[in-house]
């Protein structure tokens, strides 16, 4: 079962009414869609977009009997603009790229679906292809290319930076001795070569693998530039007074946020609404434990 995280604190956040336009650019399976477009009513305008196809026809047919209007599309939250073009376009042929929006709200963590269901090689608790693509198909990176081909140093880069593993070099080489066996093909082989690479000294509560799957992840979909890049475009379509809310899961991506924030606030262009992160209460934790790395942060356009 999925469950939205930061559900009521980023919605009410947002600060919608009735006839609003709102963009969501990680769907998902609609949770906090829901919430969105029943705040702006009928008269309202729901913009979603999502990388997989099969979560957004799911949140699609979950959304479909609320009345406010609505646009689907498949894509990366990264092409806000072009995605915005098209909305313009639906609405009235003459707005093209003129479509403002009155708030912005990013999820920017995996869904339990694409964890527990799709196979794809995201968690290391089952075995499947080593994909890790957000996308439902096509071609481009995927984390079997990266730890077949690439070079060691390379992967122990993308460990190391985007996982922050301490033992990043010792997996790297790991990796590379396991693959003159045999290719790495599913995430059972990938998590077992790292568990061999870890010390038990420097065993923690968490998996092992957790650090190194987090990191070919990002990488594979180039989750960092999309998010510089889903910021910057999206600020510049928010009309005056428009509210954007990221919900971050990682330190990376919460500090380029933080970042991003802050220094449109310094210019003056903008207001932060969150001096400091909002994280989950004990409560919802404890209901979904996925939830405690979550933060979120809002801020205004001026």
């Amino acid at each position: 079962m999925h469950i939205s995280v930061l559900l009521k604190e980023s919605t009410e956040g947002l600060a919608l009414a009735e006839g609003k336009t709102v963009f969501e650019g990680t769907v998902g399976l609609g949770g906090h869609s829901r919430a969105l477009c029943e705040m702006i009513g009928k008269s309202g305008f729901f913009i979603g977009t999502d990388a997989d196809q099969e979560s957004l026809a799911i949140a699609e047919e979950r959304l479909k009997d609320l009345p406010c209007k609505k646009l689907f599309v498949c894509d990366n939250f990264r092409n806000i603009d072009v995605v915005l073009a098209k909305a313009g376009e639906s609405v009235d042929s003459r707005l093209g790229r003129e479509l403002k929006l009155d708030a912005i709200l990013l999820d920017i963590g995996l869904s339990n679906r694409q964890l527990d269901v799709v196979p794809r090689g995201f968690s290391f608790m089952r075995d499947e292809p080593l994909l890790m693509t957000f996308r439902s198909e096509g071609d481009g990176l995927t984390a079997r290319e990266i730890v077949n081909e690439w070079a060691e140093e390379s992967i122990a880069d993308i460990i190391y930076g985007y996982g922050e593993e301490r033992f990043a070099r010792r997996i790297a080489k790991g990796i590379v001795e396991a693959r003159k066996e045999k290719p790495i093909e599913t995430s059972g082989q990938l998590a077992e070569i790292v568990k061999k690479c870890v010390p038990k000294f420097g065993l923690s509560k968490i998996n092992p693998a957790t650090k190194t799957f987090q990191a070919l992840r990002i990488a594979v979909n180039d989750e960092l530039g999309a998010l510089r890049e889903g910021l910057a475009k999206g600020f510049e379509h928010l009309a005056p007074g428009g509210r954007m809310a990221i919900i971050s899961f990682h330190s990376l991506e919460d500090r380029i946020v933080k970042e991003f924030f802050r220094q449109k606030a310094n210019e003056g262009v903008a207001t932060l609404v969150t001096k400091k992160p909002i994280v989950p209460s004990d409560t919802e934790i404890k209901e979904n434990p996925k939830s405690r790395s979550s933060k979120l942060r809002i801020i205004i356009k001026n």
